[in-house]
């Protein structure tokens, strides 16, 4: 069940939805126009759950190229959802635009509920009443602010919807986020992959604001594709709207089983573009680098890219080695392969390795490089096996953690990562002496050299 939260701009919108969902996924600025692709946040309220759709501001009466995407983006809010929430600001009274919101709202034979925001007092209250001409009802007098009047709002929201069937059961669901730089076709790629314009695409760096959350079906294959504002170096975030959707983005990545790193095939893979990868990687989720436009290579105004270099760039900057792909947005040449290669790093992330074949590998890694000796005393790997996944997670039973150097604590990592296709997948190895009982590991380990690999450099 979605509810479509619309109103003309600067009303307050994602601050409601920020108030009723008790989140503050929704970003909120004192400027117009910081919403502007549809973002669904949950909410709940007596036993029904549903989702609110936060849509940008819609002036009907403005032509700008980006004015119409943002009003094409809350038409298909409305579209998709089983109640409108027309939100109107009390303090500014009925204006133009509001009417002209209701009477496209009149149209679409939906259920419309007005929100009478910014009645911050009891002593407000009266200003709500002026919306009845809309035509609506009652109107209800709420404080995004205060939380005045939430709940009668929610109450009234829950009234407002159709009965609904047995919810199906929770599946399996692969999150693939789409992050980068601004301005690389991390947008145009989400809607290459959805095969409809769900997101908004401009030429403007920047557009994209929020981290908008895209169920979709591949292959049988349920996922929820995240497209994210684009991140730039820290010292080039010049406003609070700039910061607070580059951390949006950031937590996206940590929410992700799986994140593409989109760059631009004509600039190669720039120093930013290594360090949101490196991010990405941090935060534990399975990552690949993809050359977007790559259909602009090698033409007459731009060199070709050396591919080869940029994947040992990659390899060498990057101690995870993610693959580096190739693709474009514009003529869809290779982005179902995108797909392909995202649900297979999931899959790998997640999946789990026989301990018989974890301790084949063993065998064959001493015999292609001996374990470092230290005093006379040679390190003996004796017993490997997998203890978690999600990152996976490896335990190798050493005869002294002591002799484990930094150097060979990597090549067992780099081996693991080449013979089980773990390219860009974080990895946790850990060195447990064969007299320790579990309860005493807990705590102890450390980084290469210090008994457990890092999950990223």
């Amino acid at each position: 069940m979605k509810v479509a939260v619309v109103g003309y701009p600067n009303v307050g919108k994602s601050s409601l939805v920020n108030r009723l969902t008790q989140s503050r996924e929704a970003v909120v600025h004192e400027r117009p126009g910081v919403t502007r692709d549809r973002k669904e946040l949950a909410c709940e309220w007596n036993g029904r759950a549903f989702a609110l759709v936060d849509t940008g501001g819609v002036d009907l009466e403005d032509r700008d190229e980006l004015a119409r995407s943002i009003q094409e983006q809350a038409r298909a809010a409305l579209a998709d959802a089983q109640v409108a929430l027309l939100v109107v600001d009390a303090r500014a009274g009925l204006r133009p635009g509001d009417q002209e919101m209701a009477e496209l709202l009149r149209k679409g034979g939906l259920p419309v509920l007005v929100a009478a925001n910014k009645v911050d007092s009891v002593a407000d209250l009266p200003l709500a009443a002026e919306f009845h001409a809309l035509g609506f009802g009652d109107p209800i007098a709420v404080s995004a602010a205060q939380g005045l009047g939430s709940g009668d709002l929610l109450d009234r929201i829950v009234e407002a919807l159709p009965e609904e069937g047995d919810a199906e059961p929770d599946e399996d669901v692969v999150r693939l986020a789409l992050i980068g730089r601004p301005n690389v076709g991390k947008s145009s790629l989400v809607n290459r992959f959805l095969g409809s314009e769900r997101v908004i695409v401009s030429d403007r760096a920047g557009t994209t604001r929020d981290a908008i959350d895209l169920p979709f079906t591949y292959d049988g294959r349920k996922l929820i594709l995240v497209d994210t504002a684009g991140l730039r170096r820290q010292a080039k975030v010049g406003d609070s709207i700039e910061y607070y959707t580059a951390l949006r983005s950031r937590r996206a990545a940590e929410r992700a089983d799986v994140a593409l790193v989109v760059c631009d095939a004509t600039d190669g893979v720039t120093a930013q573009d290594l360090r949101v990868a490196e991010l990405a990687m941090q935060s534990g989720c399975a990552t690949a680098l993809v050359l977007n436009k790559w259909d602009l290579t090698g033409g007459e105004d731009q060199p070709e890219v050396d591919l080869d270099h940029e994947r040992a760039r990659v390899a060498q900057k990057l101690r995870l080695r993610p693959r580096v792909l190739t693709a474009s947005a514009m003529t869809g040449r290779h982005v179902q392969r995108l797909l392909v290669e995202a649900l297979a790093l999931a899959d790998r992330s997640a999946g789990r390795i026989p301990t018989p074949q974890l301790n084949n590998f063993l065998s064959e890694v001493q015999q292609i490089r001996q374990p470092p000796a230290k005093q006379n005393h040679r390190l003996k790997l004796i017993y490997m096996t997998q203890t978690g996944e999600r990152p996976p997670r490896f335990s190798i039973q050493v005869n002294s953690r002591t002799r484990v150097t930094r150097d060979y604590a990597y090549f067992i990592e780099n081996r693991l990562r080449e013979r089980y296709r773990m390219e860009g997948i974080p990895l946790i190895v850990d060195f447990v002496e064969r007299n320790e009982r579990r309860g005493e590991r807990t705590g102890r380990g450390g980084r290469a050299g210090g008994h457990a690999l890092p999950r990223a450099g």
